[in-house]
């Protein structure tokens, strides 16, 4: 017999033979998508049969590949171990290339299919954990009966598309995503934990390029969503070279060979540190064997936390205590004339400049001689 799982604010969720369905819209960007796992995650423990679908840009779809541990004896016992994917499906969502060609035929006829795709698949439910006023069309275009998102969203017109407004007071976005997501399912929901993918190639790769060094190197992603939120790239090259003269090994995250803030980061460090593009599955090859990651609030800052390694946070226009490195050992830097401030400015924020490469430095090799002492116990 079907059970009914009661919303909040009164709203029944659908009933029938079949499990619910459940899509989830968070496009992106890499940080964005990591904040929501563990409240999906969480989902999946709780209701393993139900049918988990992502809207995401597909630069980002390889995060989704993970796996969520379960306590579901069927699944335990079918000789599949004791995990499962994370998602049961995904739905390409690729809106930078629509921005590039907002006009196009092309763009108009993926719209037009992504929201057949969409009503195809017949979503229950449908929880916007973006906010914004493109990840809200998207779940608007789903049509499923119920379309929750937050109350106070990141861009306050994305509201008007909701069914369901749900107010948020948890700190931390992570906490948040549980938030949501519990109330739009009408369950309680705490952050699971996530297995992100481990691809063959990638380790491949990882094995060569790291070849005769010891687990002691460093990690530094030097850039982020905006200028705002980018400590500079002489200042990372410093802190790399000061620890490339303690004897550890810097490798400088870059999306591209032809990074144009990576390579300052490496001509700023004398040539200690070391550019190394990759793509996503790369990444996290790289920084899922790194002793350290020295990063702003990006992508890598929060893949580090999600792959639970030690990480100095530089945060300044943006509150660590609602965007900072979850789940992991952590120092995060931020100077007291830092404002909360998502105006997304080019220019490094007046605070996040006053966080000195000595600071970092401290940091940086405190967590370095933990992990150390803590190797050797």
């Amino acid at each position: 017999m079907a059970t009914e799982h009661t919303l909040s604010h009164g709203t029944a969720a659908p009933k029938g033979d079949r499990p619910l369905s459940v899509l989830i819209v968070r496009i992106g960007a890499m940080g964005d998508v990591l904040h929501a796992m563990p409240a999906v995650a969480a989902l999946r423990e709780l209701h393993p049969e139900w049918v988990i679908g992502w809207a995401v840009e597909p630069a980002w779809r390889e995060l989704l590949e993970a796996e969520c541990e379960t306590h579901d004896v069927a699944w335990r016992f079918s000789g599949r171990g004791a995990h499962r994917p994370l998602i049961d499906r995904w739905s390409s969502v690729p809106t930078r290339e629509w921005k590039r060609r907002p006009l196009s035929l092309n763009t108009v006829r993926d719209i037009a299919g992504l929201r057949r795709e969409l009503r195809t698949d017949r979503y229950d439910i449908c929880v916007d954990m973006q906010g914004s006023i493109r990840s809200a069309m998207v779940g608007w275009m789903a049509g499923a009966l119920v379309f929750a998102g937050a109350a106070d969203p990141r861009e306050a017109p994305a509201a008007w598309l909701y069914k369901q407004k749900i107010r948020l007071a948890a700190a931390h976005v992570v906490e948040q995503g549980c938030e949501l997501l519990g109330a739009a399912v009408g369950e309680t929901l705490r952050p699971a934990k996530v297995t992100l993918p481990v691809d063959p190639a990638a380790e491949r790769w990882c094995d060569a390029l790291l070849a005769g060094t010891e687990e002691r190197f460093v990690v530094i992603a030097p850039t982020a969503g905006w200028g705002a939120k980018q400590w500079p790239a002489e200042l990372f090259g410093a802190v790399a070279a000061e620890l490339a003269r303690g004897g550890v090994r810097v490798v400088v995250n870059a999306s591209t060979s032809n990074d144009e803030v990576g390579w300052r980061v490496v001509e700023s460090s004398n040539r200690a540190a070391t550019l190394v593009p990759c793509s996503v599955g790369q990444m996290i090859a790289l920084i899922r064997r790194a002793g350290l990651v020295i990063a702003g609030d990006s992508g890598p800052l929060h893949l580090a936390a999600a792959l639970e390694r030690p990480v100095v946070g530089l945060f300044g226009p943006t509150d660590p205590a609602r965007n900072g490195p979850y789940g992991t050992v952590s120092r995060v830097l931020r100077h007291a004339s830092s404002k909360n401030d998502h105006s997304r400015h080019q220019e490094s924020e007046h605070g996040l400049m006053q966080i000195t490469t000595d600071e970092v430095l401290n940091a940086a090799l405190e967590l370095l001689r933990a992990r150390q002492d803590k190797v050797y116990e």
